[in-house]
C-alpha cells in the first residue's frame, strides 16, 4: 500500500485527516466503559495536540470530539448490556445446573486439546425444571467437531455462569460478555444433530472440519497444533510451547493474521492473472486487473471466515476490501484513509473492538509499520546507494526487516505490557530467522495442503514440509525462549497507559525541539506515576488483605507494613484448564510491582488451594514457605504438592512447619503474624480441613483472622484460645462459608465486623450455605463474596479501617 507524504516530506500518516482522527476517536472511546477519567486524559491531551500542533481547524476538532463522546455513550450501552446478560445468567443459573433443549449453532466449532466447543443458541431450555425463557447463549464443550453454523441440535448440557476472575490486573471480563454474549457455559452430555443448516458459514465450517482432519492425518504429531493455529486460527499448543511464543513475540506468525490473508488472497489473484492474461478472449475484452480486484474483496471475508474470524483478520479483510475497490475504480489507495475505513468498520460492528485483543495488535503493528519502520530502518542503514557492495546490500536488507520488526515491536509494546510480564527483546532477532520459515515456507505450503486433496503425495508432500516448517519455527521460539532476553516491565496503570499514547501522539505531531520537549515531558510524567502507582498498590506502614477472585478455592494476598508480601493459598479449579495462578495470582501481583513472595502459606493440601500456589511459586523468588506437613511429612499431598515444596526448598526457600511458627509470633514491621493452629501440629485423627493454617495478623488495634478451609474441630480448639487473641476486625470465613464452619460460640468470640467467603459462581457444593449467612448476618457482620464482588481488599493503618473492591 502506498504511504501519503506528510507536509514535510517523511512518509507516514496524513496527520491532518479527520476521517482518520474520527476513526481513531470511535476506537478509543470504548476503553470509557472500564477506565472512563484515564481515557478521557488521553483524549483532551490528543486533542490539544491535534488543535495546536496539527492545526486542525474548529468544525473538524468538534467533529472529532463529537464521535468520540458518541462512542462513548454507545459503548456504554453494551457494556450496561453485557452486565444484564451476566446477571441474568446468575439468576437463571444460581448454581451448576443440568440443562435440556434445542439450540442453533452460532459460532464455529473450535477444538482445543481434543474437545470442541461451540457457541449454542437456546429458545426454551429447561434447567434442574425451570424454564429459562427466551433465548439464552451458552458456549458447550464436547460438542462433536463436525457441527456447523446453523445446524439444530438436541442438547445435554450442565451449565453454569462463567467466572470472571475479577481481580487486580486481571482485566474486565464484561467486554468480553458484551462482544459476544456468551455468560454461561458447560460440558455437554448428549448432542443429536435434529436438522442441518445451510449457506455459506455452514459450508466454510464443514470445510474447516475436513481441513481440520487432514492436518491431524498427514502432519507430523509436533506440528499438528502449530499447523491448525495458522491455518484455522486454533490456538492448540501444549503450555511450554505457548509459553515459548509468547515470550519471544513469535506468536504472530501462527495466528491467522492480516498479514497471512494478503498473502493469501493476493496470491490468488497473481495466480488467476497469470492464467487469465494467456486466455485472449478473456484478456481483450475486459481489464483483468480490475476485475480480480472486484473478486479480491469477497474472497477476503471468505477466507477470513474460513480462518477463524480473528480481529486481526478482520481488519486486514477491511483494509483489503478498500484497497481493492479502489483498484477497481481505477483510484489510487490511500494507506490513511484505508486504515480509517478498517477502524470504523470494526468499530460499527463492534463498539467494544479496543477488548478485541487481536484487533488492537494488529491496529498497532499496523500504524507502527506505516509511521515508525522506514524512519527506524533508515536510520540503521537499511538503504543502500547505487554500486554498493555485498555486505551493504545485505546489511542494508537485514536493516529493513530490523525496522519493520522494530516499528510493529514499538506500537505494540503498550498493549503486550498490559497482558505480558515482558516484552520480548529477543524477538527482534528471532523474527528474522522465524519469519522466512513461517511466512515464506509454511504458510504457501499450509495453504496448498489445503487444496491437495484430490493427491494423496502432493498432500503427504506438503504436510511434510509444511511440519518441517513449522517444527523449524518451534526451534526458534524454544531457543529464544531459553535464551532469557526479555525486557520486565509493569503493567500501565490506565492513567500511565493514557499518559504514554496522548504524550506519544504529540510528539510525533510536533517538530523540531518542540518534540523532544513533548518527549522529555511525557517521560517524566510517566515516571512520576508509575512513582505514585507504587505507592498506592504496594503501600508501606498499612496493612491490606486481600481475598482474590480465583473461583471455589482460597487465594489471600497480604501486604505487610514492612513492604513484605504473604500469600495464602492460590486457589485452584479441578478439572479445568484455567490455572489460577497465571490466570489471577501472578497477575496481581505484577499489578501490585511485586517480584517476590516473602512468605507464601499452603493451608492445607487441597488442590483448590495448592494447584494455583505451585504455579506461582515456579515463576517468582519465595522467602519462606509455610507448609503444616500433610503435603510432606504425613504424605497428604498429590505429587505436584511435595514436587512444590521440594522445589522451594531446592531454590533455597526456608520451610517451616507449625512446630517452628506456633507460639512464636513473627513481626513483620510493626505487624505480627500469630499462628494459632494447627498447633503444636497437625492431629491425625482430623481431615485435612480441620488441620488447615489458621493465621492472626495484627497491625496496632486492628486485626485480621484467616481461617483457612477450618470446620467445626479446629474451631472448638481455636475457642479455648485466649480470647484477646480470637477478636478480630476481618474474619476470612472458613471452608467457604459451609455449613460445617463459623458455629455460633466461634462467631461469638470472633464479633467480626467484616467477614470475606472465597467462592465461585460455578460451585457444586453450593458455597455459601444459607445458615452460615443467617449467623453473619444476624451478627451484624459485613458478608463480602468474592462470587459477587470479584476481590475484596481490607487496608488499615492501625486505626482507621477502609474496605473496598479491587474492580468495580
Amino acid at each position: 500500500m502506498s504511504v501519503r507524504e506528510e507536509p514535510t516530506g517523511r512518509p507516514g500518516l496524513d496527520v491532518r485527516d479527520p476521517i482518520l482522527w474520527s476513526a481513531i476517536a470511535a476506537f478509543a472511546s470504548g476503553a470509557c466503559v472500564t477506565s472512563p477519567w484515564a481515557t478521557a486524559l488521553g483524549a483532551a491531551i490528543v486533542v490539544v495536540a491535534l488543535r495546536w500542533l496539527a492545526g486542525f481547524r474548529m468544525p473538524a476538532l468538534v467533529l472529532v470530539v463529537a464521535v468520540f463522546i458518541g462512542g462513548g455513550l454507545r459503548s456504554q450501552a453494551h457494556f450496561r448490556e453485557a452486565r444484564r446478560t451476566y446477571d441474568r445468567a446468575i439468576e437463571l443459573l444460581p448454581s451448576p445446573s443440568r440443562c435440556f433443549g434445542r439450540a442453533i449453532v452460532v459460532s464455529s466449532p473450535v477444538v482445543r486439546a481434543g474437545t470442541a466447543r461451540a457457541d449454542l443458541d437456546f429458545d426454551d431450555a429447561e434447567c434442574n425444571e425451570h424454564v429459562l425463557g427466551g433465548p439464552f447463549r451458552i458456549r458447550v464443550h464436547g460438542v462433536p467437531p463436525t457441527l456447523a453454523r446453523g445446524d439444530r441440535v438436541e442438547v445435554a448440557v450442565t451449565a453454569a455462569p462463567v467466572h470472571l476472575f475479577r481481580s487486580e490486573g486481571s482485566g474486565d471480563a464484561y467486554p468480553g460478555i458484551g462482544r459476544s454474549h456468551v455468560a454461561a457455559s458447560g460440558g455437554a452430555e448428549s448432542v443429536t444433530l435434529v436438522s442441518e443448516g445451510s449457506g455459506v458459514p455452514h459450508a466454510i465450517d464443514l470445510a474447516r472440519a475436513h481441513v481440520r482432519d487432514r492436518i491431524d492425518a498427514t502432519y507430523h504429531e509436533r506440528a499438528r497444533g502449530l499447523g491448525r493455529a495458522l491455518v484455522l486460527g486454533e490456538t492448540d499448543l501444549d503450555r511450554d510451547d505457548d509459553d515459548a511464543f509468547r515470550t519471544t513475540g513469535l506468536s504472530h506468525l501462527l495466528a491467522v493474521s492480516g498479514t497471512h490473508l494478503v498473502i493469501a488472497v493476493l496470491g490468488l489473484s497473481a495466480a488467476l492473472r497469470a492464467l487469465l492474461v494467456r486466455i485472449p478472449a478473456i484478456a481483450e475484452r475486459v481489464v483483468v486487473d480490475r476485475w480480480l480486484a472486484l473478486a479480491a474483496i469477497p474472497a477476503a471475508w471468505l477466507y477470513g471466515d474460513f480462518a477463524g474470524g480473528s480481529g486481526s483478520v478482520s481488519r486486514a479483510a477491511i483494509m483489503l476490501s478498500a484497497a481493492m475497490a479502489a483498484r477497481a475504480l481505477g483510484r489510487r489507495g490511500s494507506s490513511t484513509r484505508t486504515i480509517a475505513i478498517a477502524i470504523l468498520g470494526q468499530w460499527l460492528v463492534d463498539p467494544l473492538a479496543i477488548f478485541d485483543v487481536s484487533f488492537t495488535l494488529s491496529l498497532g503493528a499496523t500504524l507502527g509499520l506505516v509511521t515508525l519502520a522506514r524512519p527506524i530502518a533508515r536510520r540503521l542503514g537499511g538503504s543502500a546507494p547505487e554500486g554498493a557492495g555485498v555486505v551493504r546490500r545485505m546489511w542494508a536488507s537485514i536493516a529493513t526487516a530490523l525496522g519493520t520488526t522494530m516499528g510493529a515491536s514499538l506500537a505494540c509494546a503498550p498493549i503486550i505490557a498490559t497482558m505480558a510480564p515482558s516484552l520480548p527483546i529477543v524477538g527482534l532477532v528471532a523474527n528474522l530467522v522465524a519469519a522466512p520459515l513461517g511466512e515464506v515456507i509454511a504458510l504457501p505450503l499450509c495453504f496448498a495442503h489445503a487444496l491437495f486433496g484430490f493427491s494423496a503425495a502432493l498432500e503427504r508432500g506438503a504436510a511434510v514440509i509444511c511440519s518441517g516448517a513449522l517444527l523449524g519455527v518451534l526451534g526458534v521460539a524454544r531457543a529464544g525462549a531459553w535464551s532469557g532476553l526479555v525486557l520486565g516491565v509493569p503493567p500501565p496503570t490506565a492513567c500511565e497507559l493514557a499518559t504514554l499514547i496522548g504524550g506519544a501522539t504529540a510528539a510525533g505531531l510536533g517538530r523540531g525541539r518542540v518534540r523532544w520537549v513533548l518527549a522529555s515531558l511525557t517521560l517524566v510524567t510517566l515516571a512520576g506515576l508509575e512513582m505514585r502507582a507504587r505507592d498506592e498498590l504496594a503501600p508501606e506502614g498499612r496493612l491490606r488483605v486481600s481475598a482474590l477472585d480465583v473461583g471455589q478455592g482460597d487465594a489471600i494476598l497480604v501486604d505487610l507494613p514492612d513492604g513484605e508480601v504473604m500469600l495464602i493459598d492460590g486457589g485452584g479449579l479441578v478439572g479445568n484448564p484455567v490455572d489460577t495462578g497465571s490466570r489471577v495470582v501472578l497477575p496481581a501481583l505484577r499489578a501490585r510491582r511485586r517480584s517476590r513472595i516473602d512468605v507464601a502459606v499452603l493451608s492445607h493440601p487441597h488442590p483448590d488451594h495448592f494447584l494455583g500456589l505451585a504455579t506461582t511459586l515456579d515463576a517468582l523468588p519465595l522467602g519462606e514457605l509455610w507448609e503444616t506437613g500433610e503435603g510432606e511429612e504425613r504424605g497428604g499431598g498429590p505429587p505436584l504438592l511435595r514436587h512444590m515444596i521440594e522445589t522451594a526448598r531446592s531454590r533455597g526457600a526456608t520451610i517451616r512447619r507449625p512446630r517452628d511458627l506456633c507460639g512464636a509470633p513473627r513481626h513483620f514491621g510493626a505487624a505480627i503474624v500469630r499462628v494459632l493452629a494447627p498447633c503444636p501440629g497437625i492431629r491425625d485423627e482430623r481431615g485435612a480441613n480441620d488441620n488447615s493454617f489458621v493465621l492472626r495478623i495484627e497491625l496496632g488495634h486492628r486485626s485480621a483472622l484467616l481461617m483457612g478451609d477450618a470446620e467445626r474441630e479446629e474451631e472448638s480448639s481455636i475457642v479455648e484460645l485466649d480470647p484477646a487473641l480470637l477478636r478480630a476486625d476481618l474474619l476470612k470465613v472458613g471452608h467457604h462459608g459451609s455449613r460445617t464452619s463459623t458455629s455460633p460460640e466461634f462467631l461469638s468470640r470472633v464479633a467480626p465486623k467484616t467477614a470475606f467467603i472465597s467462592c465461585g459462581v460455578r460451585n457444586r457444593f453450593g458455597h455459601p450455605h444459607a445458615p452460615t449467612l443467617q449467623k453473619l448476618t444476624a451478627a451484624g457482620t459485613q458478608i463480602l463474596r468474592t462470587d459477587r464482588g470479584g476481590e475484596w481488599r481490607w487496608e488499615t493503618d492501625g486505626e482507621t479501617i477502609t474496605v473496598s473492591r479491587a474492580v468495580d
